[in-house]
């Protein structure tokens, strides 16, 4: 008996130390941690259950067959953050590069298995310089098997990936499946192909940083939603968000102890809007303002700022964010911010998780470069998003809600549940001017009357009434009780039954 668990320890040991002391001290030197220091980092100590600790690949070939280390380059097992269960892999970048081999994928496809078994969310640490070569297409199907699990537990549970090192070539598609993407500044990137083959086939000179690094990712592509300067305040911040999302999608989300008072008032919002119609404000202020202790996890905050998305609390309960930011392109939605809400909204409504909507758009950005590119398809994401969802949602507009814009930030015409407005609401087809200008266009020559006509047009349509006359707005709110408002409305909407009908799945206009 001495003997085997004697050898248990020292297989245990073996696995421990991955490519060895020398490897490991190349990771950091390179300011990276090791994949079980990460594992450390991210779950609550003392709860990491290991899988497959001992398994080994099988390939036999270019001398391979001398060359296996336990756990073969990937780290699987679950454990618990805040309490709560999660499984988690992460890819030894000391073992072979952290390469994909069939058993690697084996061992991350038990893990996804056993997630969607029990629905429980799956969070990914990569780090791997892509498929393990020496096995060709053995390891491309091992790519495979893990997309599909990917697939499957697309809407059912939360999966997050954290890219922590080299993420390239078929690599990229899983964590590309994923709900949410973090990436690490300076250390992190994804690409399909490398700089390498870009400078032959394009003739570009690129780094893999420009290609493909943080900076990139986060403020060009939109393929990652936050990045982070290092390795340790990368897995606290997942830590931070992980807190906000229910584990599977029969579940809502946690819900937190808050010393916030939902009934508290904020006179300052009463002054937020400008007295200015054309000047900017910052739309931070008024969901920092609403939320739970002003705790607020923007999702891609630079990448299409004319909208704001990311998570709050309000009486503890988890609820999603959707604002337009006149700070940026005056609110105005364009293809990428069409496309960066419409995903969340539907993140949202696959994990039960409330919707406040924040509304001052102007309208869709005009232009040839939008309508070249699809913005009639782009915006109608949006549209189809808002329209799907059934999940509970609140929507304030604070200013303008101008055109085909008014209705995709979830109008009351939107299955909407409490549409509110500001005082100092506009909803309209468009601006006064505009309208006046379009209206009376055989009167453009006599300024007295345009002005007249503006005035007009101004008084009936910039402000809330008409449309609160019609029902479409539930009620014309004082700003400093948004957050009352808020808080009391989605206690009212806690039990909300909403079915859309049977159907395999919807056609979204991709």
């Amino acid at each position: 008996m001495q003997k085997i668990l004697e050898k248990l320890e020292e297989k245990r040991a073996q696995a421990r130390a991955g490519g060895g002391a020398q490897r490991v001290e190349a990771q950091h030197k390179r300011g990276k941690l090791t994949a079980r220091e990460r594992i450390e980092l991210l779950l609550d100590p003392e709860s990491f259950e290991e899988y497959d600790m001992f398994k080994e690949h099988r390939c036999t070939d270019f001398g391979m067959a001398d060359q296996k280390i336990p756990g073969d380059g990937v780290v699987t097992g679950n454990g618990t953050i805040n309490g709560r269960l999660v499984y988690v892999f992460s890819q030894d970048f000391t073992v072979f590069g952290g390469s994909l081999s069939e058993t690697y994928a084996e061992k991350i496809s038990k893990i996804m298995d056993m997630a969607m078994k029990v629905g429980a969310p799956v969070i990914g640490l990569n780090d791997s310089g892509g498929a393990r070569i020496q096995e060709g297409v053995a390891s491309l199907a091992g790519y495979a098997e893990v997309f599909q699990r990917n697939i499957m537990a697309s809407g059912v549970i939360p999966q997050i990936s954290v890219i922590m090192g080299p993420c390239a070539g078929g690599a990229v598609y899983s964590p590309a499946m994923t709900d949410f993407i973090f990436m690490v500044k300076d250390s992190s990137y994804m690409f399909v192909t490398g700089p390498d083959v870009v400078k032959t086939v394009t003739n570009e000179v690129v780094t893999q940083e420009e290609l493909g690094g943080a900076d990139t990712h986060t403020t060009k592509s939109s393929v990652a939603d936050r990045a982070f300067e290092n390795d340790v305040e990368t897995l606290k911040q997942v830590r931070r968000f992980y807190d906000f999302l229910p584990l599977n999608n029969k579940e809502k989300p946690p819900v937190r102890a808050s010393f916030d008072d939902p009934d508290r008032l904020e006179m300052s919002l009463d002054t937020l809007v400008p007295a200015n119609a054309n000047k900017p404000y910052d739309m931070h202020e008024l969901i920092m303002k609403t939320v739970d202790e002003g705790d607020f996890f923007e999702v891609q905050p630079r990448y299409a700022a004319n909208i704001i998305t990311g998570f709050g609390r309000i009486e503890g309960q988890t609820v999603g964010v959707v604002a337009n930011q006149p700070m940026v392109l005056a609110g105005c939605l364009d293809i990428n911010a069409s496309r960066k809400a419409a995903r969340f909204v539907q993140f949202c409504d696959c994990f039960n998780i409330p919707i406040l909507t924040l509304v001052d758009v102007p309208g869709f950005l005009p232009g040839t470069a939008q309508e070249y590119n699809g913005i009639i398809k782009h915006g109608a994401k949006l549209l189809f998003a808002y329209g799907e969802a059934t999940v509970p949602k609140i929507t304030i507009i604070t200013r303008k809600a101008y055109g085909g814009a008014y209705d995709v930030m979830a109008s009351k015409h939107l299955r909407g549940d409490l549409n509110y407005a500001w005082p100092t609401a506009e909803i309209a087809v468009m601006g006064a001017k505009g309208a006046v200008e379009i209206i009376f266009r055989n009167e453009i020559g006599d300024p007295d009357k345009i002005a007249e006509k503006t005035q007009d047009y101004t008084e009936k349509f910039t402000n809330p009434f008409v449309a609160a006359g019609r029902g479409f707005i539930d009620e014309v709110i004082m700003p400093h009780s948004t957050r009352r408002r808020v808080a009391k409305g989605l206690r009212i909407l806690k039990n909300k039954q909403l079915e859309n009908p049977w159907k395999k799945h919807s056609n979204i206009p991709l």
